[in-house]
């Protein structure tokens, strides 16, 4: 029976909040001397890349001179500050009933994983979170240097909880093709539409809450 968890970050265990996300980006923009849509837009462009390798003043800096602004070392400190802020208030905004669960699922014996497709500055800012006490390990894309649906970052998850893939669950909302990736690997998958109804496609089970999870857990491993 699986004894280790794997979850999803972003639209999983907290909001993804792709609003306040393009508000900020605006923000940056009047810092650096360009167009607010325009950055907007070149952010979304370039998702990939700021997944695997970007950080967060050099992604400002390649994107506003591709906009044709060449800002101050100063501005692009100021611009990236923004960034890093949000992806603090974001990894900080986990709901109690989310900390709750988890605690509950290390109490029954359960080791707990992340992996997530996340720019720079949410790495940056997980240390300091709340969920981070709660994890065993996390393997975040833009360290690793690929990215989910790549089976390289489910294994080093894997690896580093002392695990085999057919011993984890994964749960995740279903963004870039997560969860048909892990299933592919042997994983007992659970798609989660708590914060964003993100795959409605995928043809395996689905809880509606984190909560509800641990009654499809293995009941040897927790008392549910």
């Amino acid at each position: 029976m699986p004894r280790f968890v794997i979850f999803d970050l972003f639209h999983t265990l907290v909001h993804g909040a792709d609003d306040e996300r393009d508000r900020v980006v605006a923000e940056m923009a009047a810092i650096v001397g360009v167009e607010p849509a325009a950055l907007v837009r070149a952010y979304h462009a370039t998702w990939r890349q700021r997944l695997v390798g970007w950080d967060a003043e050099q992604t400002v800096r390649i994107l506003a001179e591709r906009l044709g602004s060449s800002p101050s070392r100063a501005r692009l400190a100021r611009a990236a500050a923004l960034r890093v802020d949000l992806a603090r208030r974001l990894l900080s905004s986990a709901p109690p009933a989310t900390l709750d669960l988890l605690d509950s699922l290390r109490a029954a014996g359960y080791r707990l994983g992340l992996v997530s497709n996340a720019t720079a500055e949410s790495a940056q800012a997980w240390a300091d979170c709340p969920l981070a006490t709660r994890f065993d390990a996390a393997v975040f894309s833009c360290e690793l240097g690929v990215a989910k649906p790549d089976p390289r970052i489910y294994l080093a998850a894997v690896e580093a909880l002392g695990a085999g893939p057919g011993d984890c669950v994964y749960v995740g909302d279903g963004a870039d093709g997560e969860l048909t990736a892990a299933a592919a690997l042997g994983m007992t998958v659970f798609r989660t539409t708590e914060h964003n109804d993100t795959d409605p496609s995928w043809p395996g089970a689905v809880v509606a809450t984190l909560a509800d999870l641990p009654r499809l857990l293995p009941t040897r491993q927790c008392g549910w």
